[in-house]
């Protein structure tokens, strides 16, 4: 099989887990309703820790190989400060696509990592696809959660949104295996700003919501979810 199908199929299945996810969401008839409350904000969490994993297992450690600390530390800054006024404009336009930004930050600069990783002969690319994969399936979930108390769209239509988002790794995959590997700065910087970016996301759009009176397991999510993108990240080194 070519190596660039492989990528394809690679990033496919784990954009596809977005999707997935949001079929889980649809799911409403969960009793008791306790159950779906705490349900709700485990799952939220767990999205949370994954996306902490991925700062920093993945995206910091393989982001700062070509800088020195000084352009590392304000490349990371940048991101912070890029979805910081992402953020903004979104609260002024009343856009509940928060949680969708932040699937979308990790997913396709990972993608990217992915296959420049294939194309210089290193890392185990299956390995950091599934990490992906389990990131999409939490997201997912939230995200379809937050865009559907919005209103604006049908339960059928954020599906087919998401399906969409889907190929957008594939294609990030590809760009980076045929074009962007022989630019290891440039990869190494968009894994930078899209760390701080997904580190903003996580205290601002997700943490807040993982809290619930009396319920401790939601914020074991959290550890549950870093500890998968450790043990992912153990098995690859």
């Amino acid at each position: 099989m070519p190596e660039w199908i492989y990528i394809l199929l690679l990033t496919l299945g784990a954009g596809l887990a977005m999707p997935l996810g949001g079929c889980l969401a649809t799911i409403d008839a969960i009793r008791p309703n306790w159950l779906n409350e705490e349900l709700r904000h485990s799952v939220t969490a767990f999205g949370g820790g994954a996306l902490l994993s991925a700062i920093a297992l993945v995206l910091v450690p393989e982001g700062i190989v070509p800088f020195s600390v000084a352009v590392s530390a304000g490349l990371f800054l940048a991101g912070g400060l890029l979805f910081m006024g992402i953020d903004r404009y979104l609260y002024q336009h009343k856009s509940a696509a928060g949680q969708l930004i932040a699937m979308l930050s990790d997913f396709i600069p990972e993608s990217i990592a992915l296959g420049a990783s294939l194309a210089l002969g290193k890392g185990s690319s299956f390995l950091l696809a599934s990490l992906i994969a389990m990131q999409n399936l939490p997201e997912g979930f939230n995200a379809f959660r937050e865009l559907r108390q919005s209103g604006r769209l049908s339960d059928k239509r954020i599906l087919f949104l998401f399906l969409l988002l889907a190929l957008m790794g594939p294609v990030s995959a590809l760009i980076a295996y045929f074009w962007l590997a022989n630019f290891e700065a440039l990869v190494a910087g968009i894994m930078l700003v899209a760390a701080g970016g997904i580190l903003y996301a996580v205290f601002q759009d997700i943490a807040p919501q993982v809290k619930l009176e009396k319920h401790w397991a939601p914020p074991f999510g959290a550890v549950l979810g870093f500890v998968l993108g450790l043990v992912g990240f153990m098995l690859q080194h």
